[in-house]
């Protein structure tokens, strides 16, 4: 399915332009640094000045009325939420992503849609569209189809074009044997993207014209029980369509950065960890013209950039 958002005048095709064998990128506050100078001053100004659009993610809320076990302060994602809407009522971006686990786990299916009608009660009230990737918690106890009637969206893969980019949400929430995760009948560290999903996301990509960016929870990267099963498949479609510029993800909770067959896998820390306020993280993203990105991290979320040129 694919959801047209506003197209503009700045949809077309040689909106956004970029040099797949000639991308590097650095990391502003790590040991990454492969952009020097002034080849990176000029990608900074370039995403800062005249950026296609912006948009905002939060990851791994893990929202639940229950006690803290351990670095997890489930309750506390309320005012971490509440802090990162006005972060996002400054950088104003096109829509917000959230990468998966908004709720935790419960032991029925009443109180955990009580979980997941709190937090979305919070998130109505950050203005900009919203997108949910589906994580191995909002369908601990219940079905997809429940979890995105609460939220109100009604697939939990498809893709849709804003300002000249392609955006693909992605679930890996399902079993080796291609049964959806639900109700509790599912190993976390089985997650895969069904082969259904893998054939609609091959034929997606072959038919955008844009470059594209990829949302999903479980990580497409080198990341161990963290990786979809089948992610070196779904990897290699990614790098086949010449297109992709960046997967967002989110499930081990930690910041981290990976460039793999020209394609940056990002992976953002989560909100629950820690306790309110030095302890939270959400993030703005920044796409030039020219296909440059620009990762603006609050509090605990890392800040990246990298050029297409």
């Amino acid at each position: 399915m694919k959801i047209d958002m506003q197209p503009s005048a700045s949809d077309l095709p040689e909106a956004i332009g970029f040099d797949r064998a000639g991308r590097r990128a650095f990391l502003r506050d790590g040991s990454i640094m492969l952009l020097s100078g002034l080849a990176a001053s000029r990608a900074c100004q370039a995403v800062t000045d005249n950026p296609a659009l912006r948009f905002s993610l939060i990851t791994d809320l893990h929202y639940a009325d229950k006690e803290t076990a351990g670095s997890r302060y489930y309750r506390e994602s309320i005012p971490k939420l509440i802090e990162a809407r006005s972060v996002f009522e400054k950088t104003k971006p096109e829509f917000l992503v959230c990468l998966g686990d908004l709720i935790d786990a419960a032991a029925d299916v009443t109180t955990e849609l009580g979980y997941l009608t709190r937090i979305v009660k919070e998130l109505k009230t950050i203005d900009c569209p919203k997108h949910f990737v589906l994580g191995n918690h909002c369908v601990d106890t219940l079905t997809k189809s429940e979890f995105l009637k609460g939220v109100g969206q009604e697939k939990s893969y498809y893709s849709f074009n804003s300002h000249g980019i392609h955006f693909v949400v992605l679930d890996a929430c399902f079993r080796s044997d291609g049964k959806p995760y639900q109700r509790k009948n599912f190993d976390w560290t089985d997650p895969n993207i069904a082969a259904e999903e893998v054939e609609w996301l091959e034929k997606d990509l072959a038919e955008t014209m844009f470059p594209t960016i990829v949302f999903t929870h479980q990580r497409l990267d080198d990341a161990g029980v963290y990786s979809a099963k089948n992610a070196a498949t779904v990897r290699s479609k990614l790098e086949a369509s010449k297109k992709v510029l960046a997967v967002f993800q989110g499930h081990s909770h930690e910041n981290e950065h990976q460039l793999i067959g020209e394609i940056h896998y990002c992976t953002m820390v989560a909100m629950v960890e820690g306790s309110f306020e030095d302890s939270n993280g959400c993030s703005t993203i920044s796409v030039s013209r020219n296909g440059s990105v620009k990762i603006e991290g609050h509090r605990k979320q890392a800040s990246y950039q990298w050029d297409a040129n």
